[in-house]
């Protein structure tokens, strides 16, 4: 393949900022490449992720190599190491880059020639620069294959190429890549599940007694996950850090909790589908000093050195750092005293929301606060009454564990205490675009400094996946425990949130598309229909 010269994309620009919303709706006509200019080349699909001194980048090919492909940034080389068994995925780990700086980066087969197009990709600001801007990308749910009834790839990859062209410098997909249940009473003989006789045909079974990689099961994981991701993201994000943090469904089911069957913690089998979709995949979170490094799933020996699978952090200098954390893998039933996440993640959490390093910070787990579907595996001991379509916490509710709760508290506490920032989480899970303030947790007071929660929008649920639409029939509602105004009520639509960063304050701009109103082309011009300004407290 011919090198061809790179083709630069525009600064990003403070779109939001400082313009009030009318304006906001104005500038934001910009439209998206549906075809695009960059040449794919052998690859399949890239996911990057970079930090303020590394680089992980996770790709894969439509032939198999069968040496290893070299990845150039700059004057450093890179080989890359095979994350599959048959040569198809691979993975470069680059160190040693120098803070903010605008690479180029070429990848070749080992015989020199050229794989795809080259390419730019810019490392994060040195943790003590002081910028003056960031933008971050918020979206999640957007797994699930076509064939099950979730949007087509062309839609949701048109969507995201409708925020990309916002230009945001970094993205968080929280959860729910992966939909594939394969023991949920629930889910996974109907549905999306992938124990039906559509998931058979489509990839076959998994021996849940076999190894994931290097046998059957390795077939069976890759014709069940490809689809809900490489066609999506393709490589539109090669030049945008990603950070993905998983949830449930990307453990291969749902959380439930019945006689039958309790689903989380996960298995051994579903901690190795997860680990190895992963690995293939998407990329884990890159080392950061204020990180611990012994935190759990934490500089595992077959990880690239220093990443963390399930703990991350997105840190742009001073000026704003997000902490993510998956709830799922460290979760314990142990009732009064049990966590979502491990005690010495909790630790790190409320360490980095008491200091004062940056000036803004942003929780991100994958089970969001604020909200309350009556399920199991929520923060909240709420119970839908079905017929009455409404919550309540006069009847305990099965299997649920009352130190969840404890925990929350814990940790919003932690973000309403500093009283030198705006509190902010956002989260996604719901399949909804919210936005309110929590003023009260049973006895816990934050109405001196409100934590705003806002749901990031989802950007692949199928027709019955939406609350209200499936078997809860209703919408997301606020839990009984909690003291909370909404300025958003719990949207059911595809959609996505930026927030824009600055040292006085943060702008949230969320979006929204309606798949039984707007047509496919309206993804083109979608522009924010809320904008909130967050000024620094």
């Amino acid at each position: 393949m011919e090198r061809r010269e790179f083709l630069k994309s525009a600064g990003a620009a403070a779109l939001f900022v400082n313009a009030p919303s009318e304006l906001v709706a104005a500038a934001a006509n910009s439209k998206p490449q549906i075809g695009g200019e960059w040449d794919q080349g052998q690859v399949r699909h890239l996911l990057p992720t970079v930090s303020d001194t590394e680089m992980l980048i996770k790709a894969s090919f439509f032939e198999p190599q069968k040496y290893p492909p070299v990845l150039r940034v700059d004057s450093i080389t890179v080989s890359g190491k095979m994350t599959d068994t048959q040569g198809e995925f691979w993975q470069f780990h680059v160190r040693n880059l120098k803070p903010g700086r605008t690479y180029q980066l070429n990848l070749k087969s080992h015989r020199g020639a050229y794989l795809c197009e080259p390419w730019e990709l810019a490392t994060f600001p040195d943790k003590n620069a002081s910028p003056d801007q960031f933008r971050a990308l918020f979206i999640s749910c957007v797994g699930g294959h076509e064939a099950m009834g979730f949007l087509t790839p062309e839609v949701r990859n048109r969507l995201l190429k409708r925020a990309l062209s916002f230009k945001p410098q970094a993205t968080i997909v929280n959860g729910d890549h992966v939909y594939w249940d394969l023991l949920s009473p629930v889910t996974s003989k109907r549905d999306y599940g992938g124990s039906t006789e559509k998931a058979f045909k489509i990839a076959g079974q998994f021996d849940r007694a076999g190894v994931v990689l290097g046998g059957d099961n390795e077939t069976v994981l890759k014709k069940a996950v490809g689809p809900q991701l490489t066609p999506i993201y393709k490589a539109d994000f090669r030049s945008t850090p990603v950070f993905f943090l998983q949830d449930d469904h990307d453990y291969f089911d749902n959380d439930d909790a019945t006689d039958e069957i309790v689903t989380f913690p996960p298995s051994y089998f579903m901690m190795q589908l997860a680990r190895s979709t992963q690995s293939m995949y998407y990329p884990e979170f890159l080392a950061d000093t204020s990180r611990p490094k012994g935190l759990p799933f934490s500089y595992a020996a077959d990880r690239p050195v220093g990443v963390s699978e399930s703990f991350g952090t997105v840190r742009y200098g001073k000026l704003a750092e997000i902490v993510l954390y998956d709830v799922r893998r460290t979760a314990t039933l142990a009732g009064p005293s049990a966590v979502y996440v491990d005690t010495n993640v909790e630790k790190w959490l409320i360490d980095r929301t008491q200091s004062n390093e940056v000036q803004n910070l942003v929780h991100c787990p994958s089970n969001p606060p604020g909200w309350s579907l009556g399920k199991w595996g929520e923060w909240y001991p709420d119970v839908l009454l079905a017929e009455e379509k409404k919550l309540t916490t006069a009847i305990p509710k099965p299997y649920w564990q009352s130190g969840w709760l404890k925990q929350h508290d814990r940790l919003m506490t932690s973000l309403s205490s500093n009283k030198s920032r705006t509190p902010l989480v956002i989260s996604g899970d719901m399949h909804s675009i919210a936005l309110g303030s929590m003023m009260r947790s049973g006895s816990n007071d934050f109405s001196s400094n409100p934590v705003n929660v806002a749901l990031s929008g989802t950007g692949g649920t199928y027709r019955g996946g939406w609350p209200s639409s499936g078997r809860r029939k209703t919408p997301a509602m606020t839990s009984g425990v909690l003291d909370f105004k909404e300025e958003i009520k719990p949207i059911e639509q595809h959609g996505f949130t930026l927030v824009d960063f600055t040292k006085d304050k943060m702008v949230l701009s969320f979006f929204k598309w309606d798949v039984d109103t707007q047509t496919i082309g309206d993804i083109d011009n979608l522009q924010p229909f809320h904008v909130k300004q967050l000024p620094r407290a």
